[in-house]
């Protein structure tokens, strides 16, 4: 997966509470396991009429939200059923980082081994975020200092669990995470072929 250090871009202010998976990704959607060409389907209830027409009044329609790498959002993000599509969807749209007072659990490490930075902020900075978000100030995410910071001028530092930003830091899903350690595993088998060669 992709590697995470740095990111400056525009944050989309979506501050609704309570989004949920088939918000983010809907189940009618839901006929493929390829992760690309599902950016589409993000919000689609949002973004789209019954007619599939761009709602022009959706955050994500309009200038400059529509080249958005961040999205600024209410408490609960990704509650709901635990469907891998969700950070698919969020990072096939270009969305690398989201921000809220809390995440879903199931949803909150699906993200991390796809490579989708989730920062939890108390209320308070989330609605100044939030705010510069609306003001259209250019956000950068950075990840090995753990700051979020403003063109404004406005400083935010996040927590982070170690692993989890090893992880990130170094592109690693749970795969690649395990094969780190290939000469234990060859060495356990070998072993193993010789303790119990009818395995």
């Amino acid at each position: 997966m992709k590697k995470f250090t740095t990111l400056t871009g525009i944050a989309a202010p979506i501050p609704i509470i309570n989004i949920y998976t088939d918000m983010i990704y809907p189940a009618e959607f839901m006929k493929t396991i390829h992760r690309s060409g599902l950016g589409k389907y993000l919000f689609y209830k949002f973004r789209y009429d019954k007619q599939g027409d761009e709602n022009p009044n959706f955050i994500l329609n309009t200038e400059p939200y529509n080249k958005a790498v961040i999205i600024i959002a209410g408490d609960n993000f990704g509650c709901g059923s635990s469907r891998e599509h969700a950070p698919w969807t969020l990072l096939d749209f270009g969305i690398r980082c989201v921000i809220a007072p809390s995440f879903a659990d199931i949803f909150y490490n699906n993200s991390a081994k796809n490579g989708l930075l989730l920062i939890k902020l108390p209320q308070e900075k989330v609605d100044l975020l939030m705010e510069e978000a609306k003001n259209q100030a250019l956000l950068t995410i950075d990840l090995p200092q753990q700051k979020i910071s403003s063109t404004t001028g406005i400083t935010i530092e996040f927590a982070i669990e170690a692993e989890r930003k090893y992880r990130l830091l170094n592109g690693l899903d749970d795969i690649d995470f395990t094969l780190q350690e290939d000469a234990l595993i060859a060495k356990f088998e070998q072993k193993q072929a010789v303790q119990q060669p009818w395995l």
